[in-house]
């Protein structure tokens, strides 16, 4: 996350919810952080199906690009605000821009992990400790996508996803308290599932 230092200045613009941020072929003339809300980062593939390869949440630094065009779409998942850093950095900026951009790094380097070599459980898993990760630690999870947005991430189904869940719900190891709101209740028996 980019301090508050970092951020002064910066302006805030509201999405609302699946609002495009930028699309391929866009100049790569900014980083962005989120505010509040989520964004997902996806690719449509030749036969039209669509893979997402990353979510972000409140905090959270996007628009990394080796070149000068964005390769993918940024979507907001539901309404947010994001600030825009334009490019290049400030020098302020740009000292905290490095273990951002090594951590989303390794972010993807699991992800490819997880959806290569786990199982649907183990990937649904993976993916609600990461997201309790992500939000401190708590127990209680936000999960602002859909299921279909879940499996798009994890190269599932949405029926394998809501599968996986139920699951999950009938072993205790979850409790759904809405839609978009999962209680972990064991982590430890989640954590167990992805070794």
């Amino acid at each position: 996350m980019l301090s508050q230092q970092a951020g002064r200045g910066a302006q805030v613009t509201h999405y609302n919810a699946n609002t495009e941020i930028y699309a391929p072929g866009d100049r790569a003339n900014a980083l962005y952080q989120i505010d509040f809300g989520a964004v997902r980062i996806y690719r449509l593939l030749s036969d039209g199906r669509r893979q997402i390869s990353a979510f972000h949440v409140a905090g959270e630094v996007f628009g990394f690009e080796a070149s000068e065009k964005h390769g993918f779409f940024a979507e907001a998942i539901a309404a947010c605000g994001i600030r825009s850093y334009r490019m290049p950095p400030e020098e302020r900026v740009a000292r905290e821009l490095l273990p951002i951009a090594l951590q989303a790094l390794v972010r993807a380097q699991e992800h490819m992990l997880v959806i290569g070599r786990q199982s649907a459980s183990e990937r649904v898993a993976a993916f609600l400790l990461e997201m309790m990760e992500r939000q401190g630690g708590l127990d209680h999870v936000d999960l602002p996508m859909s299921r279909t947005d879940i499996g798009d991430y994890l190269g599932l189904t949405i029926e394998t996803v809501s599968r996986a869940f139920s699951r999950f719900r009938e072993s205790g190891h979850i409790h759904l308290v809405n839609t978009r709101t999962v209680e972990i209740r064991k982590p430890d028996a989640l954590r167990a599932m992805c070794e």
